[in-house]
């Protein structure tokens, strides 16, 4: 199932240390948090290839010309068939033409012969291949880093991929789609150009080549975690001390690592594994900005509830109350207005 946010944006915003007990948690309050957000919403967000069925409109008490699509909302049609006569590409249009997608309803031009109908029944008489969500939004994320079968599930990527990218991520490289379930450390195969004291001002890390490191990038230097704030040509300035981890001193020469290695479930949402050479762009698909805040501030709320056994309060003495999660309740309002389908069965 697809997240709405990755483990990262959580931990981030919690500032909770690596641990394998902390990620099982944010991963268990995601997965909670996404598929609430999907219920209040009424959509699901992901791209999906997918073959639907539809009865012809008539059915469905609507103009005969207009297919009404209802909770399976479409980014792109691949083919489009009615009683299994195709109907080419130019004689319908998706709609609402202004502001899909998504498209909620596909029309056919009635300046064509094309028609719907003409199967033995009404039932599943259209058929519709196509992508299927709310959008395709993509951010170029990096680039593999090796070349790939079609059954590998570890993925090393390049620095930029490695700080855009997070377990939760969803992934598309050339046709194919992959879900970001891991991440492990890989070897950057540079090292540490000069000696790191054990002090937190000492942020300088010199390497043999700092355009192989991106901004926000996680490194391991022994046992201790740096995220690269900033890079001057080969000199890395980064936060010590990262993610929990334990300020210590490091001698040049020592191996530097980064969670390149990324564990994916292959041939996700409708594609097919395929092979892909090193070097190929990965693209990340991007949620709405609100559906990605209020999935992160469902799963903050579960996380800290969880610890607290579901009795957090505020104030005290005669003045302690429950803890009511006001600015939740706004979020959900402010999503549910901009993104919601407002429980519909069928647009209207």
């Amino acid at each position: 199932m697809v997240w709405y946010a990755t483990r990262e944006d959580v931990k981030d915003a919690l500032d909770v240390k690596e641990t394998a007990r902390s990620n099982a948690r944010v991963d268990r309050a995601l997965e909670g948090a996404s598929r609430a957000v999907e219920g209040l919403l009424h959509r699901e967000f992901a791209p999906v290839i997918a073959t639907r069925y539809f009865d012809w409109p008539n059915s469905q008490t609507a103009r005969p010309w207009r297919l009404w699509l209802d909770d399976s909302e479409l980014i792109s049609v691949t083919s489009l068939s009615s009683g299994g006569v195709t109907i080419a590409a130019s004689d319908f249009f998706l709609e609402p033409n202004r502001t899909g997608p998504p498209y909620r309803r596909i029309e056919i031009d009635l300046d064509s012969n094309a028609a719907y109908g003409g199967g033995a029944t009404y039932q599943r008489d259209i058929t519709i291949t196509g992508l299927w969500g709310y959008a395709n939004d993509e951010t170029p994320a990096g680039t593999v880093a090796e070349a790939l079968d079609a059954s590998e599930t570890a993925v090393d990527v390049d620095g930029a991929a490695s700080a855009l990218l997070g377990v939760g991520s969803v992934l598309r490289v050339d046709s194919e789609r992959m879900l970001v379930t891991g991440r492990s450390q890989l070897n950057t195969g540079q090292s540490l150009g000069g000696d790191l004291t054990a002090s937190a001002a000492n942020t300088t890390v010199a390497v043999a080549d700092g355009t192989a490191f991106a901004v926000d990038e996680v490194l391991l230097v022994d046992g201790e975690r740096m995220r690269i704030e900033d890079t001057a040509g080969n000199q890395l300035v980064v936060k010590r001390a990262w993610d929990g981890s334990v300020l210590a001193a490091h001698t040049a020469g020592t191996n530097v690592f980064a969670a390149r290695t990324l564990t994916v479930s292959r041939g996700a949402l409708g594609t097919t594994a395929a092979t892909h050479t090193s070097g190929t762009v990965v693209n990340r698909w991007d949620p709405p900005g609100p559906v990605r805040d209020l999935c992160i501030a469902e799963a903050l709320t579960t996380l800290l509830q969880g610890q607290s056994g579901y009795a957090r309060v505020v104030g005290s003495g005669e003045n302690q109350r429950e803890a009511a999660g006001k600015g939740l309740g706004d979020l959900r309002c402010s999503v549910y207005a901009s993104h919601g389908r407002k429980a519909r069965t069928r647009a209207v």
